[in-house]
């Protein structure tokens, strides 16, 4: 560094010139710290911003928007599943339905469903909601089309579409309920564990696995599945009608391929999404209906569930039907 002052005594140039520098430091520093400060200020923006993308419940699709504008065919899709807890619940599907219904430019709809099945009362709900949508607008068609897998409750949504389509390795059928449950009574006896349970009313530990089988309770439960099976049964032939054949062994439970549904009436013919779009809508531009849950509202659901779940395991309900 050159001196700034060469009359001075050395001690004081020393002074002078160390002062400077601790100036000169001083200035790089705060312009490093006002730098830091930006980019830190721009990183924090940014990360809110993300949140907010994150949080928007409905983020605008511009490419469904344009699609809309002209005549088309609406997509929903019933993926995984069906729960109350899941993409597939009845509450994203019926809303889902209802604003592919109302679009007036929606020429048809297609479900397209890739699921084993899952609770009862989802799967009915869809299915009545199918049914009224369909008498609301009757030049509407609804088809469903199977992917990989529809089978129970996915199947019983299918039986409310107008026709049902499917790939010739698809699954479908099992149009059956079941519960299940274990049996601990051996193994807590070997361990040497002493079952505890008080409860209010004398069926309230209905099935607990903790006590030797109750034929009275297993007799009350067969009859509850019946009649769920029953709700399905009639589900089915009021959407299928005559098309189904008369074998015993379509509502045991069993399933079959898309094209071995073909011979048995559950399915009307062999397709995909594509190619119903194109040849029986006859609108080959396809837009998708779906709703899809925000990871917050999942966040806030899976909570429920686990607590909704616990409290049933704590009163004794943890065994629950399901159309799989």
């Amino acid at each position: 560094m050159a001196d700034l002052n060469p009359n001075l005594p050395g001690d004081d140039r020393w002074a002078r010139e160390a002062l400077t520098q601790l100036a000169f430091a001083a200035v790089t520093e705060q312009r490093r710290a006002r730098r830091w400060g930006i980019f830190f200020k721009f990183l924090f923006f940014g990360y809110l911003v993300g949140l907010l993308v994150l949080a928007w419940p409905d983020s605008l699709d511009t490419t469904a928007m344009t699609a809309s504008a002209k005549k088309h065919t609406a997509l929903v899709r019933i993926d995984g599943l069906i729960s109350s807890s899941t993409e597939a619940s009845a509450k994203n599907i019926i809303e889902a339905l209802r604003k592919a219904f109302k679009d007036d430019k929606t020429a048809g709809v297609i479900l397209e469903i890739n699921s084993p099945g899952g609770s009862p009362v989802q799967s009915g709900e869809i299915y009545d909601e199918i049914q009224k949508l369909r008498q609301q607008y009757p030049k509407i068609p609804v088809h469903a089309v199977t992917s990989d897998v529809c089978a129970s409750g996915g199947y019983y949504i299918a039986a409310a579409a107008q026709n049902i389509y499917a790939n010739k390795a698809s699954i479908v059928g099992s149009i059956g309920v079941r519960m299940d449950s274990f049996g601990f009574t051996d193994a807590i006896a070997k361990l040497g564990v002493e079952r505890r349970a008080y409860t209010a009313g004398s069926n309230k530990d209905f099935l607990d696995p903790f006590k030797p089988v109750n034929p009275e309770e297993v007799k009350h439960l067969q009859g509850m599945l019946d009649a769920i099976h029953q709700q399905f049964i009639t589900a089915v032939k009021q959407g299928r009608g005559e098309r189904l054949k008369d074998n015993p062994d379509v509502f045991s439970g069993l399933m079959w391929t898309g094209e071995q549904g073909v011979g048995l009436g559950l399915v009307d013919a062999l397709g995909g999404t594509r190619s119903v779009a194109e040849e029986v809508i006859k609108e080959k531009t396809i837009v998708d209906y779906t709703k899809h849950t925000h990871w917050l509202d999942r966040l806030f659901d899976e909570t429920q569930v686990s607590l909704s779940t616990a409290l049933r395991s704590g009163l004794g309900m943890d065994g629950m039907a399901q159309w799989r």
